[in-house]
């Protein structure tokens, strides 16, 4: 049997009734690592000693969450206690956190077993991992194109069948960017929804960790777990927790469907906006109406980001100084030249291009002319959801403006791989959910719906993705590795 094929809760489901163990579970998931993680590279580290130690004890003793003895992979940003966690970065490489992310607390409670950790583009900064400081991940569906990014090893790693489940952090698309280039489901929560303690900083008002899926059902029951309130995050939200379970009910009649005709214009291609377009007939047959808006707001979201984004990296990625922990150079003949050196020598180009951005944005004289500024559009974009959303239960477009890309096309040309995150961006921005989902193949390649909805109200968007998934069966099929 090819345990490594199945859902997380159809897993769940051969472990409760002992249709198979939890080690042997485990061994069957390696094997398929081993068969196909060197066409892949998803993982930084894999943790099989500990995940065969944890298994063997649930075999012991037996299950005692819904998704209890499932395993998980994790994206190198997460903190995990004894597990290295490098964020894909020379100047992490070797940082091993004395501590665990809430996420990973949560997930250990439930029994769930991770089995490595996952790359992503440098600090989370970029959209195809190809920014990794270690490796470039391929894209399951095509090795000579990118798999997304920033959580492109996540996606991958579900994609081809390396782990049931992922955890991947979204600042702005980097769940949903990739989850639509590897034809699986990945949701950014509500800003607060999944705490963030443990989560290594890029941008603290963007940055949200989420699920990464093969089906609507997988990532509603992950949400079940990972979405509490934390009082070591200041910006976790104190809100009642609904049993997204109950979200997953095939039932649009009467929906309202808004869509922008800002996502569905000139950058579009073709064959994208001919599958959204033909997802969104499937849900007027359904019984659900959708009607084009404008937010006229969105043709600022990406300068608007690209100021505010890189502003906070700055200031998060100043601790990276060579003095408490991570990379030190050893070129030093004073405390200025450690500095310098250990930067110099830490950080890829990316990384530095956005510091260098966020820093001038924030420097003397520019502070109100750029990031003040920014943070008004800001405003305005975070209405332009809300006013759209009181008339509307949901609001559609494509995740991506095209499939994905091939490896090495867009690394000379930062603004055009900034580009691919057009239709993303805006969400991070407003604090609301959005999840995508596969809604149709281009010459092969998976394309992602996105479906957003309003702040805190994740089950609307579970119950319309789940809809959808059940009336086309687009999420059923696998690349062929």
């Amino acid at each position: 049997m090819s345990l490594h094929r199945l859902t997380a809760h159809e897993l769940a489901e051969k472990l409760r009734s002992k249709e198979v163990g939890c080690v042997e579970l485990i061994n069957d998931l390696y094997s398929r690592i081993d068969a196909v993680e060197g066409k892949i590279s998803a993982f930084n580290c894999l943790t099989k000693e500990t995940a065969l130690k944890k298994a063997k004890e649930l075999d012991d003793n037996g299950f005692n969450g819904e998704l209890s003895g499932v395993p998980i992979a994790l994206k190198d940003n997460i903190c995990t206690d004894g597990v290295e966690t490098t964020c894909s970065s020379k100047i992490l490489k070797d940082f091993i956190p004395p501590y665990n992310a809430t996420v990973v607390e949560l997930l250990q409670n439930e029994g769930m077993i991770p089995v490595g950790k996952t790359n992503l583009d440098e600090f989370a900064m970029g959209s195809s991992t190809e920014n990794s400081a270690f490796k470039t991940t391929k894209n399951p569906w095509d090795t000579q194109r990118v798999p997304g990014g920033s959580s492109g090893g996540s996606a991958a790693a579900v994609a081809a069948d390396e782990a049931p489940l992922a955890l991947g952090s979204d600042t702005g698309g980097s769940i949903r960017q990739p989850a639509s280039f590897c034809g699986v489901v990945g949701l950014k929560p509500t800003y607060g929804r999944v705490s963030r303690y443990g989560l290594i900083a890029f941008a603290s008002s963007l940055d949200q960790i989420g699920p990464l899926t093969k089906d609507v059902t997988d990532s509603a029951l992950l949400m079940n777990v990972i979405a509490k309130y934390d009082r070591r995050d200041s910006t976790s939200a104190d809100v009642k927790t609904p049993d997204y379970k109950k979200s997953l009910v095939k039932d649009v009649k009467g929906l309202k469907i808004a869509v922008p005709k800002e996502l569905m214009g000139e950058g579009i291609e073709e064959n994208t906006k001919k599958a959204v377009l033909e997802a969104l007939k499937t849900y007027e047959k359904m019984g659900a109406t959708f009607k084009e808006v404008s937010l006229p707001s969105f043709k600022y979201a990406l300068s608007t980001y690209y100021i505010i984004a890189p502003a906070e990296a700055s200031s998060n990625l100043s601790r990276y100084d060579g003095v408490h922990y991570g990379h030190r150079s050893e070129k030093q003949n004073d405390l200025m030249d450690m500095y310098l050196n250990t930067r110099k020598e830490g950080f890829g180009p990316e990384v530095k291009r956005r510091i260098i951005i966020g820093t001038y944005a924030l420097s003397s004289g520019y502070y109100d002319a750029y990031y003040l500024k920014a943070q008004k559009v800001r405003t305005l974009i975070k209405q332009d959801f809300d006013d759209t959303l009181k008339d509307f239960d949901v609001i559609m477009s494509p995740t991506t403006p095209s499939p994905a890309f091939k490896i090495g096309e867009k690394v000379s040309d930062p603004l055009s791989m900034y580009l691919s995150d057009i239709a993303t961006i805006p969400i991070n921005l407003a604090g609301i959910p959005a999840i995508s989902i596969p809604c149709g193949f281009d010459n092969g390649l998976p394309v992602g719906l996105q479906i957003m909805g309003k702040a805190f109200d994740e089950e609307t968007l579970f119950r319309v993705a789940f809809s959808y998934e059940q009336e086309t069966k687009w999420n059923k099929r696998k690349p062929a590795l």
